[in-house]
């Protein structure tokens, strides 16, 4: 060997001596090292524990050493970086996951309700749920959901605080409860000696949320899906159904933002009222993504000392009466209709219905006993209607003479002519009319109350398998314009009732022409509008047409053609002082005394 190749190699041995001495890991590093290859050993041994969930976790001072703070410098620094962590809040109705990274709400299972396929409820997931305070501190952007909390050493399973420092005095703690048999989740949100390090009025909470398909119809869940919102001091709002819609909610504090699904409801309370905000939904185009929620609602804050924030959480279903018992007005987000609609079915058609509920009885033979007590208290409308009807069927044939005679060159005339008929006889052509506008209230009510009834969810009825959604008898596995994928028996069967209806009601009034055929045109295309609607709400329009016929076969059997016939030429007879002057009558004589004027203005001017 060579001098110049030994030294090669004596500093070669050198270099490698020096490097392995310099370059050798800390104990600290040692010691996070070791707990990075234990926690892939466990996960080799057992994968599903990847996504386990830990109730009561305390983080010991060593686990603490094991954040990297060198990286990142500036307020929070510490909680860039550590090891996401799960706690379980549970009681017999709802299971919460909470996160360690962002503190927040990671998912929440409803125990006692399945989706449409069977599987666990689950209201949201992993990334579909966003919650996080949104701040400057010290000129740096800071969003909580990003950073890691640490969980307090004394979480129960109903119970849970997180921390979020920035030093052992500097931190924001998030604050769960959860009660038993109850759907509320609270959350206190607490500020501890950010003075000098968060200089601002304001801080903003982030909320966002995509909500998955739940029922088996996703376009009637999207139908009926969007964000709500309740003023401190005005009425329940909400957001467009069928568009993207976004609002700014700047006009008085907020009482509380709703992430609404078709039967399940993701409600966020801030009981001191929330400042301003911003609120939108989108329709997704992801599959089985029903729509994405965004909130960015502002909450006030001093700087110069700690602050607390009280909010509650409600995760449910909208069954009306669990909603009602949550306060602050959260039910009013059940669709019950617009107008005088909701007063008739909140007052009206809830209550009945609860009470027939607590009978015990399919939801089948509620919605037959509601619908024959609802045909017992319109039955004096019912039998008016027809007995007007009758009176026209049977003045009919006098009405076609005097228009052989007139003629419909005259319309004017022509009118003039009837209304002295119907004057001379005592009726009202308008009799058969308003009885069925009176009930038509009543029908457009339950028009809202089905589709937004919870009760009827996955309920099964003789063929009918959810009477909350439409009960595809026949499948035809590709989509058909105006009819969808598929053909509901109910809906035929109500289309077929009601043209039965509408033929043996053209027989009662004696309606000819285009009338005539009106009414078989309406329920043709109400079978298209109604294929996709509740099976629940197609079997009470066929049960109120089947009570229908029953009635009117009943009333046919006390009314009589000729006695009418008989009483209106007693009528006719009649001097007109001995006549009893309705108002409709009194109308009639203003209408044809000024049809006159007019006609003789007329001719005036020729």
């Amino acid at each position: 060997m060579d001098r110049n190749t030994f030294w090669g190699l004596f500093l070669i041995l050198i270099i490698l001596v020096g490097s392995t001495y310099l370059m050798q890991p800390s104990e600290a590093e040692i010691k996070r090292e070791k707990q990075v290859q234990d926690s892939i050993a466990r996960l080799k041994e057992n994968p599903e524990k990847k996504n386990s969930t830990k109730t009561a976790i305390a983080v010991s001072t060593e686990a603490e050493k094991t954040i990297d703070t060198t990286t990142y410098t500036g307020p929070f620094g510490r909680a860039h970086s550590g090891n996401e962590e799960r706690i379980v809040l549970e009681n017999n109705l709802i299971k919460v996951n909470i996160s360690t990274k962002g503190g927040h709400v990671e998912s929440v299972e409803l125990k006692k309700f399945k989706s449409y396929d069977g599987k666990p409820l689950i209201m949201f997931s992993g990334e579909q749920n966003q919650f996080g305070l949104n701040f400057t501190a010290q000129g740096t952007k800071i969003n909580t959901q990003d950073l890691f909390f640490s969980p307090g050493t004394e979480n129960t399973a109903q119970n849970a605080e997180l921390r979020l420092f920035d030093s052992e005095n500097r931190y924001i703690a998030y604050q769960y409860s959860l009660e038993k048999d109850t759907y509320k989740l609270g959350l206190t949100i607490k500020t501890e000696g950010l003075q000098g390090l968060v200089n601002q009025q304001k801080l903003t909470l982030n909320w966002q949320t995509q909500l998955s398909q739940k029922e088996k119809d996703l376009a009637s869940e999207q139908r009926y899906s969007t964000a709500y919102f309740k003023p401190v001091d005005d009425d329940v709002d909400h957001l467009s159904v069928s568009e993207d819609d976004k609002k700014e909610l700047n006009e008085g504090k907020i009482q509380w933002i709703s992430f609404k699904q078709h039967f399940f409801s993701n409600v966020l309370v801030a009981k001191n009222g929330f400042d301003s905000g911003n609120l939108s939904v989108s329709i997704q185009t992801t599959p089985k993504i029903v729509k994405g929620f965004s909130a960015q609602m502002t909450l006030p804050f001093d700087a110069t000392q700690s602050n607390t924030f009280p909010l509650e959480f409600y995760f449910g279903p909208n069954k009306f009466q669990t909603l009602q018992a949550q306060g602050y007005d959260i039910e009013r987000q059940v669709d019950l209709g617009w107008g005088p609609l909701k007063y008739i079915n909140r007052y009206v058609v809830i209550p009945v219905f609860d009470f027939l509920s607590g009978f015990n009885w399919s939801y089948g033979l509620i919605i037959l006993v509601l619908t024959i007590l609802l045909k017992v208290v319109l039955f004096p409308l019912t039998y008016k209607s027809y007995l007007s009807m009758a009176k026209m069927r049977v003045l009919k044939p006098e009405m076609d003479e005097i228009k052989a005679k007139v003629g419909e060159d005259n319309p004017t005339l022509l009118q003039q002519e009837y209304l002295k008929l119907y004057k001379k006889a005592g009726v009202n052509p308008l009799g058969g009319c308003l009885p069925m506008l009176l009930q038509l209230p009543i029908i457009m009510a339950f028009f809202f109350f089905f589709p937004n009834l919870f009760d009827l969810r996955q309920q099964n009825f003789l063929w009918m398998q959810d009477l909350s959604t439409y009960d595809n008898f026949f499948n035809f596995g590709f989509n058909v314009p105006f009819l969808g994928s598929h053909i509901s028996l109910m809906c035929i069967l109500m289309t077929i009732s009601t043209l039965i209806y509408t033929y043996f009601n053209n027989q009662i009034s004696g309606a000819t022409g285009q009338m005539k055929y009106i009414g078989y045109i309406m329920p043709i295309i109400f079978f298209g509008v109604l294929n996709s609607y509740p099976a629940g709400l197609n079997y009470y329009y066929f049960l109120a047409n089947l009570l229908t016929f029953g009635q009117q076969f009943m009333i046919r059997q006390f009314v009589d053609d000729n006695k009418i016939h008989a009483q209106i030429q007693e009528n006719k007879k009649k001097p007109e002082s001995e006549k009893k002057k309705s108002k409709f009558q009194q109308r009639m004589d203003e209408y044809m005394r000024q049809a006159q004027q007019q006609q003789k203005a007329k001719q005036g001017k020729k």
